[in-house]
Parts: structure tokens; C-alpha cells; sequence
């Protein structure tokens, strides 16, 4: 059941110019990383090493808020065609149905924050590393999708959204600027603790206020809190 929907989730996405081109658009972020940014550093003989995690951090954030948005306008589309009042009185839930696009869009987000990470090839990042902290900047686009559906009722609304969520992206990156406790000022963002996990790999413990451990679980604890709390809030909203 949940391969068939995974595909026919993947045949609409690709029918959709607009979510063809948010679905590829990550890729392109990593080869940026990997061919376009040296090719800028060697002309302009700028040391990228200095910015390495500065880098990698905003390759790396712009995909849960993209794949999160396509999860979002999926949503907004099913809403549309009245797909949930069909669902209701079908043998599927709408929690199994919203379910397979939590998945689907987790899964997705997280091998392409890998691709990006892995591909990009900054900062001599090892793949163990890769593995877990994509973890965490995967669970974001779930969060943002069902954010996104809370506060908007059709696809102009929602792009409205989507752009003023863009905002969190840049708490992360500023929060790289500070390695005392000013930094927890802009923990609320969700992207921080990954931002702050990949800083710690690339910079080494000791220099940050936290060590790579407390910032990794404690910003899982905090992501999968906030997608309870986001699934919650689209639920009531939405009067699902």
C-alpha cells in the first residue's frame, strides 16, 4: 500500500511544473557546492575552508522548507478536490493517509540532504555524520508542510506562507556568528540544531557552546516535538 502511494505521489509531483522544479532544485544546490562555489573560490582566491560549515549549512536548510512545501501543496491540492471528505467514508483513516505523505516526504527529504551533504564535498564531512544529521534536517519538512496547511486554505495562500516561513532559514545561519550561550537566542528555529551540529563537526568540539551530542538530541527531541505540535495545530485548523 504504501509503495503504490509513494508512486502515484511521484506521478502527481512530476504532472506539476511547479513542484518539478522545487524537486529539483536541491540537486542543483549541491552541484553549486561542489563545482560552481570552487570555481568562484580559485578565481577570486577566497578560502572557502573558512566558510565551510557557513556553506554547507545553507545548502543544506533550503531542502526541508522545499520538500516541506511540496508536501504542503500536495495537502492543499487534496483539500481542493475534496480528497478528505472522500477518505472518510473510504477502509483508510485520514491519520494512515496523512501518514504516507509524512513518510514519503521524510524519506525524500533526508536521502537529498545526503546527496547535497555527501555530493557537495565541503568541509572533508565524514558520511557517519552525513547519515545523522540529515536525520534531523528531514524532520523539519514535515513540520513546515503541515505548518504551511494550517495557515493557508488554497495553493496562493500557502506560497504566501511558504515565503514568510523562508525567515527561519536565516536564524540558523546567523546563529553561526556566535559560539556562546547568545547563540540559544535563535534555538528556536528549527534548522538551528542542525546548522549548530554541522558547525561542530566541521569547526571541532570545544569551540561551540554545546558539544555535537547535545546539540544532535536535543534538536531531535525538539523537532519531533515540534511536529507533534504542528500536526496538531493543521488537525484543529483544518478540522480534520
Amino acid at each position: 500500500m504504501y509503495l503504490n502511494f509513494i508512486k502515484s505521489e511521484l506521478k502527481k509531483w512530476s504532472r506539476d511544473s511547479m513542484m518539478g522544479f522545487m524537486l529539483i532544485y536541491p540537486f542543483i544546490f549541491g552541484i553549486i557546492g561542489r563545482f560552481f562555489l570552487p570555481w568562484i573560490g580559485d578565481r577570486t582566491d577566497i578560502n572557502l575552508d573558512l566558510y565551510a560549515d557557513l556553506i554547507l549549512v545553507i545548502l543544506t536548510l533550503i531542502t526541508p522548507i522545499t520538500f516541506g512545501s511540496i508536501l504542503a501543496f500536495s495537502i492543499l491540492e487534496d483539500r481542493d478536490d475534496n480528497i478528505f471528505t472522500s477518505i472518510r467514508i473510504s477502509p483508510l483513516s485520514l491519520n494512515q493517509f496523512l501518514s504516507f505523505r509524512f513518510i514519503t516526504v521524510l524519506i525524500l527529504t533526508y536521502f537529498t540532504v545526503v546527496f547535497i551533504m555527501w555530493f557537495s564535498n565541503i568541509g572533508d564531512f565524514p558520511i557517519k555524520y552525513i547519515f545523522a544529521i540529515a536525520l534531523l534536517a528531514a524532520l523539519e519538512a514535515p513540520m513546515y508542510g503541515f505548518l504551511i496547511n494550517a495557515f493557508s486554505s488554497n495553493k496562493i495562500e500557502g506560497f504566501a506562507v511558504m515565503k514568510g516561513m523562508g525567515i527561519f532559514i536565516l536564524f540558523p545561519i546567523i546563529a553561526l556568528f556566535f559560539l556562546d550561550k547568545k547563540e540559544l537566542f535563535f534555538s528556536f528555529a528549527p534548522g538551528f540544531w542542525a546548522a549548530k551540529s554541522i558547525s561542530s563537526v566541521i569547526r571541532g568540539e570545544g569551540l561551540l557552546y554545546l558539544s555535537y551530542n547535545q546539540y544532535y538530541f536535543i534538536g531531535l527531541i525538539y523537532l519531533i516535538l515540534l511536529n507533534l505540535l504542528s500536526y496538531k495545530i493543521f488537525t484543529k485548523r483544518v478540522e480534520i
